[in-house]
């Protein structure tokens, strides 16, 4: 699920994910089902701004007229698009309770034509498979045990094959005893999952582990470096 966490100004990127075909929009709603792969770059800047582009590898499905026979069950293309999350408020910015608001979007504009990216309405079932809008907010609170994360956000699309029209919240714990473990649990508006982060080598390298549903896998791994050479990292990966 989204929320309001920002990396630090200069933050970038590189990753990669197993994914459930149940987690892949245009698989999900497909009668061809298959478990996928993708990856992404991510840059902050002004520690209020992130963009990310992602790319997401799709097999030719046997016994379409649109997928030639020898890319048939064969990963031989790949969706892409853009997502870019925009920072309103820092949190405790006004008061020690105040939480961060943060707004984004995934794959906002999609084309009818072979370049043409200028069309917004990506509603129905066509391109734009990734397509949502949100406002999320983000709270953490010191306690004896670690650093409870609370968030909290609202998501909205017009697709058809994925609809996004509601609530999501999640939580997540960094225990004291183990501040490199990051505990993940939510609920992303359509399923309850839970899940992990990893951290090592200061941050620079992040393992992430996601059971959807509490059983569908899926897994990655995030390079982390700051272009402008700092060392203070705040370790919060964003899905």
């Amino acid at each position: 699920m989204p929320n309001a966490e920002i990396q630090e100004d200069g933050t970038f990127m590189l990753g990669g994910n197993y994914l459930n075909y149940r987690k892949v929009p245009f698989i999900n709603s497909s009668w061809y089902h298959y478990n996928t792969y993708n990856y992404y770059l991510n840059l902050t800047i002004f520690n209020r701004l992130e963009i990310v582009y992602i790319c997401t590898l799709n097999k030719g499905i046997p016994n379409s007229n649109y997928w030639p026979p020898q890319t048939w069950g064969k990963f031989r293309n790949q969706d892409r698009h853009f997502a870019a999350k925009f920072l309103l408020i820092e949190e405790g910015m006004w008061w020690d309770y105040m939480p961060s608001i943060a707004i984004g979007t995934s794959d906002p504009t999609t084309g009818q034509g072979s370049s043409d990216y200028t069309d917004m309405s990506v509603n129905g079932t066509g391109n734009g498979y990734f397509n949502k809008y949100y406002i999320a907010a983000t709270k953490h609170f010191n306690t004896i045990y670690g650093e409870l994360g609370v968030h909290l956000a609202y998501l909205y699309n017009k697709r058809t094959d994925y609809p996004l029209n509601g609530p999501a919240f999640g939580i997540n714990f960094r225990p004291n005893i183990h501040k490199n473990l990051n505990i993940i649990a939510e609920y992303d508006a359509k399923t309850i999952n839970v899940g992990a982060t990893y951290s090592l080598w200061a941050d620079h390298f992040n393992f992430l582990i996601e059971l959807q549903e509490g059983r569908y896998i899926s897994a990655g791994l995030v390079y982390k470096v700051n272009l402008k050479g700092g060392n203070k990292w705040n370790s919060k990966v964003w899905e």
